[in-house]
Parts: C-alpha cells; structure tokens; sequence
C-alpha cells in the first residue's frame, strides 16, 4: 500500500484543530492519544470501505507534539475516510487497533438501519473528511424564547415519521421532519427535543423477541459512537461533500424560520465501549484513563448502567465535551442540550461527587453556550440523585422526577398527595425556590421512558415480554391506574374514566408554573400495550401513527387548546414564584382549603392585584362527586368555562369564541374531573348622554 504514497504529499501539518480539517484538497488530521508506541494514519475510499489505499506511518519527531499526532495530507478528495492504527502497550503486550477519530465529524458506517442484525457484521466506523462553511443559513437565527415561554415536545427522529402512514418523502431522517413542521406549529409547541441523534450501534442489542423470534435493535440510542457525527441512519443517501451535515442543518432552518428551538438530548455520560470486556473502537485505544473511571484493578467504574462512565472531569474528557457541545452550537446551530443521566457530570475521577462540577462549572459559563437552553436529568444510575440541587441559580432547569411522581398520584387518586400535587401546580417552590424561578422545573407526566400517557390509565402492570428479558426489565413503581381492567377495555365506563384520567393529567401539566414537556404520540393517545421499556423495540410500539392523528382528533384538540390557552396567559408562564397575593387556594368554599381532609379535592386561582382571581381550576380526584362554591370576582368580571375534563369532545374544551357564562356560583364537580375557568370583564354598557340643547332627544 505505501507504493501509492508517491502520489501524495505528507507535511508536518498542525496539532490543532483537532479532526481533519479539509481545505481546497489539502486535509489537516490532529488526534490526541496517549502513550502510544506508534500512530498510523490509514485512508480508504467511499468505494471501498474495507481496503486502505494508502497507510502513513508517523514519525513521532515530526509529526506528533506533546501527545498530539498530526499530519497534513494533499492531495486528497472530500469524503475520503481515514482512522487511526494505533499500537500501545495493555496488560504487558502491545496491541493494534484500527480506532475512530473521536473528533470526527461525520462517520461512515453502515448505512442501511439495522443491516449488521441480518448480516451477522462487526461495527465498524470510519471518520469521513467533510468540508465545513459552506452552508449558507440565509440570515435565518434561532428564535429567542425566554425558558418560561417553552413548551417542549420530546421526539425519535426515526419514529417520528417511519411509519407508512406519515407519506413522507424520506421516512424516518431529519429531512422528513421538515415536512412534519406544519403539524408540530399547529399543536403550539415551540421546542422538540430529539432524543440522541450522535452516531450509535443499533445493532448492539443481542436481544430476541420471543414471540417473532427477530433480533432487537438499540432504538433509543442512549450509547454514543462518535459526539461530533449525526447517526448516518437519520439520513437520506447522500454524495454530498458534506457528508449529510447540511440536511440536518435544513431542518434547524425550516424549525428555526417556523419559531421552534431544537433540543439535543445528549449522552455524555457513556460510551459505547462498555465495560474491560468491551469493544476498542475509540476512546479506549486513546487514553483509556483520561476518558473513563477506572479503578486500580482495570476496572471501570459503572455509574450509568451501560458498562462504563465517561471520567467528565478528567482535563482531557471535559474539553472534548466542551467543544463537542460548541460545534453543535456554533457550526450547526443547535439551541440546547437535555443531558442523560447529568448528575455524572458532577462525579470525580473515582466516582465521588464534587461539590463544585468544573464541567458544569465551565458548561454554564462557556461564552459559546451563554445562551443555549440547558436541562439536566439530575440523576445517574449509581444512586446520586440531585433534583432541584443540580445547579444554583436558573442556568439550568431540570427534569422534575418529583413533579411526575407527585400528578400520577394525586390524579390517579392516592390518598395523601393533596399538598404535593398544589406544590407541583405551582412549579415545586419546595425544591426550587432557592433557585429563583419555576422555570428551573422541566415538567413532564410520561417521556421516552415508562407507560405512554394512554397506558398510564390502561395498565396497572408493565407488559415487556416482548423485549426478550423475560418482563424483568423496566420500572416495576409506575404509578399508573388501569381504571378497573387491565389492558383494553370495550367497557364503555371504563373507557370514559380512562379519557377523563388523560384529559385530567393533560390539565395538570399545561396550568402548572415551569416548562411542559410532552413526548409524541401522547397528544392522540398513542399505546405501546403496556410496554414501559420500548428502548429495544422498531415498530407500532415506538413509531407516531399518523392514522390515529385523525381517528383521535378529539384528544389532539384538547392538547392543542391546553398550548395555545397557555401561551395566551402570562399568569401560567411566570419568572418568579407565586405569592399570597398571586394565588389562592380554595376547598368546597372559597379560600377554606382543607389539606387534611380526604376528599381528593384540590382548586386554586391566580389573581392579579387589584382586579382578584382570574384563572381558576378545581381537581376532583375522589370517586364522589364534590361541591364546590366559587370565589368571588371584582366587579364587572365574570366566570367563563375554558375546560371541562368530564366532557367528551368538543365540549372538553371551549375556543374563545365558544366559552360560556357561568350563571350560578356553585358547580358540581363529577368523580375524577376537573374544570378550567376564566374570569372575563364585561363591557361596560355605554348609555346615551343628553343632549343639552333638546329635552326630546333625551327622551327619545
């Protein structure tokens, strides 16, 4: 192979920037690695990914400064691929392994979704050289939307739209999204969150589904290849010099040119190395201590739950993750991260938390990402649990695990959570208010993970067999109610509770103070039939049914009333905390509520001072029905009904234009309902003056 080496022409090049840098055929490449005995690059073809043209033996005299190794090559093509044959000493014998470009930004792999399930193939991924700049944005910037204005809408790229039924040109890429922004403006929401899109192995998962007998895949993604390159399985086939890069940067146009804000959620807390045992295909062939826990024995340390943990606080890790989170700001426009299982970011070399995070530190004070959206999962899987303690201040919001826990109970009719499901209401002062702003609270009652918001009311027990575990797997504690029978139901009661149940809980989240968080497919009750772990399962489970869009149009409605009621009323959407002035809470009477009595009855107004109440809700999570007297209004004001949860649509939810007058103070308020009012000033009626100069005019 080194005969085709007279072709090229190998300079020194330069140890920074890391990657490869393409510019008019001549490419920089810059990769750290520690310890290393020798460094060759290696090139191949887009045609032929399994056979190198060429192999570049590094000197490290020239080409290697401190423990970066560089070279410059030119002439070569964009799209070439490359990686690293790097030997280093392991356990007393030198070992060579073909590693990925951590820095790469686009990755060849295999292209076709779930291809190495049924070619029985090793993963391999190669770095691919792309060009960047060339993208022209057309001045579209992203929308600025203050954190208490945001209503986030949690997606899977390829779920989205992979269903045949989505009639989209490109079923399951970023491309196809775009066509989808109409139906995600017209809900209201103002942010999708994607869950991880960063290169990953679907195809990891040796896991069979007992029934079909067919091999599982890794649908989720929570287990990162590469942090700089977009799963090639998202996109379209592409020759494109840029490797696809400016597809995902269309849809980043198209959502920022429509006012949505994208979200990345982000794993930046494993790799998909795993454990000792694991592959090499990249960090580990690098520096293995620099980006894992590891203790004395060679053992990595587990705290994700995924085999190993990413060492974020290691000189060497917390700077690749700071400019891994830049790029996609700075080059690709992203506006915010959601971080799996964050509370890592705060762990030390060995495990123990710090007090101070210098990642997080350095994250919430970055000039690049000053102003990106910032959202943690405030726990890991070894147990520390920091939820309304992540970060001091309203940098950062969170996941408010405690907020779902809290509605499900209270909703579904525990006795006990009355004080907790007010607290919830009002964006959880309790774990927040030292922070300073409700908008600190990311609220959500089902994400990607658990029952889905239908089967939250449908089952009492996780059904999972069918991801190969022997229902062993997923949460055992849902806090759900299947209202009386397991699973479906023809039972005409039943299923009118379990539609209260979801327009109850839908309620809840869209009046409560802080962010809401929906994941798709909830705004038409979408099922997954019980399975509360679907993270291995590409299919009906998983994917959003276009179909059912208009077949359950009813509950579309109402979620979209519940946004837009929402973004029209500033007291749902405040910066600060609520006070004795701004709400007040009510029992069967006005201002008497009685927290110790067992009734299931919670009602609040927010008021604004000097005019009284003007938005009241009354929840009803008792299996009675309950009275309940109104407050009183300042004069000229008058109540009119927005949502009645006991209605079956459209009279769930009432447009402006169709709201009602209440005409008595007193309303009856059915077994697991709830109501939504707002107080309306009358015009005042505008009598006819008299005219000074004719007594007839007057009269007339």
């Amino acid at each position: 192979m080194n005969e085709n080496l007279s072709s090229f022409t190998i300079e020194v090049g330069s140890p920074m920037p890391y990657g490869a840098s393409w510019l008019e055929n001549r490419v920089n490449f810059a990769i750290y690695i520690k310890e290393a005995k020798s460094v060759t690059l290696t090139l191949f073809s887009k045609e032929a990914p399994d056979q190198p043209f060429a192999e570049i033996l590094l000197d490290p005299a020239k080409h290697c400064t401190g423990d970066v190794w560089h070279v410059a090559v030119a002439p070569l093509p964009l799209c070439t691929l490359y990686g690293y044959r790097v030997a280093r000493l392991q356990e007393g014998e030198e070992k060579t392994s073909l590693l990925l470009d951590p820095y790469a930004s686009s990755v060849f792999s295999h292209q076709q979704w779930g291809a190495l399930n049924q070619l029985s193939q090793p993963y391999q991924a190669l770095g691919r050289v792309v060009s960047h700049g060339q993208y022209d944005w057309q001045g579209v910037i992203p929308p600025s939307i203050a954190s208490k204005d945001l209503v986030i809408y949690e997606m899977h790229v390829r779920g989205f739209t992979k269903h045949s039924s989505s009639q989209t040109s490109s079923p399951g890429t970023f491309s196809a999204i775009i066509e989808k922004i109409p139906y995600l403006k017209s809900l209201g929401i103002n942010a999708i969150e994607l869950l991880p899109i960063f290169e990953f192995n679907e195809c990891e998962n040796l896991l069979i589904d007992p029934a079909s007998k067919q091999k599982l895949v890794n649908y989720f993604g929570y287990s990162t290849v590469n942090f700089f390159s977009l799963m090639n399985r998202y996109l379209k086939p592409s020759p494109d010099a840029d490797g696809g890069l400016s597809e995902f940067k269309e849809m980043v146009k198209a959502l920022h040119q429509n006012g949505m804000a994208l979200i990345l959620d982000v794993v930046y807390n494993h790799s998909f190395e795993g454990n000792e045992k694991g592959p090499t295909l990249s960090f580990k062939g690098l520096d293995p201590k620099a980006y894992y826990m590891i203790d004395e024995n060679g053992n990595y340390l587990n705290f994700s739950g995924c085999g190993n943990t990413l060492n974020c606080n290691h000189p060497v890790t917390l700077e690749f993750i700071l400019d891994s989170l830049r790029y996609w700001v700075s080059e690709m426009h992203v506006d915010g991260f959601r971080f799996d299982l964050a509370s890592i970011l705060t762990r030390a070399e060995n495990g123990a938390p710090l007090p101070n995070s210098p990642l997080v530190e350095a994250i919430s004070k970055d000039p690049i990402l000053s102003k990106t959206i910032l959202i943690a999962e405030a726990w890991d899987a070894g147990g520390l649990y920091q939820v309304g303690g992540f970060y001091p201040g309203t940098r950062w919001s969170e996941w408010n695990g405690k907020y779902r826990d809290s509605v499900r109970r209270f909703i579904k009719g525990t006795s006990g959570y009355k004080t907790e499901f007010a607290t919830a209401l009002s964006g959880s002062q309790n774990i927040y208010g030292w922070r300073g702003s409700p908008a600190c609270s990311v609220n959500f009652i089902t994400a990607h993970d658990g029952f889905s918001l239908a089967d939250l009311v449908t089952y009492n027990e996780k059904h999972n067999l069918a991801n190969g575990e022997n229902n062993q797997d997923g949460f055992d504690h849902n806090d759900s109610w299947n209202c009386g029978v397991e699973g479906h139901s023809s039972n005409k009661k039943i299923v009118f509770l379990r539609e209260r149940q979801i327009r109850n809980f839908a309620l809840a989240l869209f009046i409560s103070q802080g962010i809401p968080m929906i994941y798709m497919g909830d705004e038409y009750a979408h099922s997954r039939h019980g399975n509360n772990n679907t993270w291995c399962q590409d299919n009906e489970l998983n994917w959003f049914l276009w179909d059912q869009v208009e077949t359950r149009k009813g509950f579309l409605r109402f979620i979209q009333g519940l946004i837009h009621f929402r973004h029209q009323e500033p007291l749902l959407r405040r910066d600060s905390f609520l006070n004795e002035e701004d709400v007040s809470w009510h029992g069967q009477l006005p201002n008497t509520p009685d927290w110790e009595k067992d009734n299931g009855l919670v009602a609040l107004s927010l008021n604004i001072a000097n005019e009284g109440p003007q938005i009241y809700a009354v929840f009803n999570a008792f299996h009675l029905t309950a009275t309940v007297k109104l407050p009183s209004l300042a004069p000229g004001y008058h109540w009119y009904w927005v949502v009645n949860t006991y209605n079956p649509a459209p009279q769930d939810y009432f447009e402006e234009s169709q709201r009602k007058k209440l005409e008595f103070e007193t309303l009856r308020v059915p077994a697991y309902s709830a109501y939504l009012l707002k107080a309306v000033k009358e015009p005042e009626t505008i009598f006819p003056q008299p005219n000074p100069q004719t007594e007839e005019s007057w009269q007339a």
